[in-house]
């Protein structure tokens, strides 16, 4: 994970770094550094995943997002806090999801659910539902789904491990992979592009 080249990065903000850093995730999941947003908060980290279902090295991309974490040491009213984390969820869904009215709501608990017991507040976000269907040349071809979560949340402290497992397990949810098993423990994933 690389850090801001600036002198005043704070402590809380290299903590919370350190925190994503030694996250262990699915193996189903890659993750790479991105540019992070420069003018919403002085310091940001952005993380871009893709879930695989056979694992990092397949072709078959099931679904993708993005994990940012934003820190002001002065805080923003809005976050109610220091910190906010603000991620994106991207999946193509089974056809017949696409009649489901309670589609979004569904998916909205995904996300309560991965953060159930994780020091999180001010939870807010949407779900979008893209429904595309085809005509002419390409009729017969079954309706495309397309599921968008924006959400956002507030962490209770720099420990951003939990939630950057809490995003995961919503990333792979919305990607239809099975829950791990208790007792399972997810393998370190290759982190393209991430240094110390």
């Amino acid at each position: 994970m690389t850090t801001p080249g600036r002198a005043d990065v704070p402590g809380a903000f290299r903590d919370a770094l350190r925190a994503i850093g030694s996250t262990r995730l699915r193996p189903e999941v890659v993750l790479r550094e991105i540019p992070a947003p420069r003018r919403i908060a002085p310091f940001a980290v952005a993380l871009e995943a893709s879930v695989h279902r056979g694992g990092h090295d397949a072709d078959d991309e099931v679904a993708s997002g993005r994990f940012i974490v934003l820190h002001d040491p002065a805080g923003q009213e809005a976050w109610d806090g220091t910190f906010r984390v603000v991620t994106l969820v991207r999946t193509v869904m089974e056809p017949d999801m696409a009649a489901d009215p309670l589609l979004a709501e569904v998916a909205w608990t995904w996300l309560e659910d991965a953060l159930d017991g994780v020091d999180a507040h001010a939870t807010g976000g949407t779900i979008t539902r893209v429904v595309s269907e085809s005509f002419g040349a390409l009729a017969g071809r079954d309706a495309d789904v397309e599921l968008e979560a924006r959400t956002s949340w507030t962490p209770g402290s720099p420990d951003l491990g939990p939630h950057l497992s809490a995003w995961a397990t919503f990333l792979c949810a919305a990607a239809g992979l099975p829950p791990l098993p208790d007792g399972v423990s997810a393998f370190r994933p290759r982190r393209e592009t991430m240094g110390s």
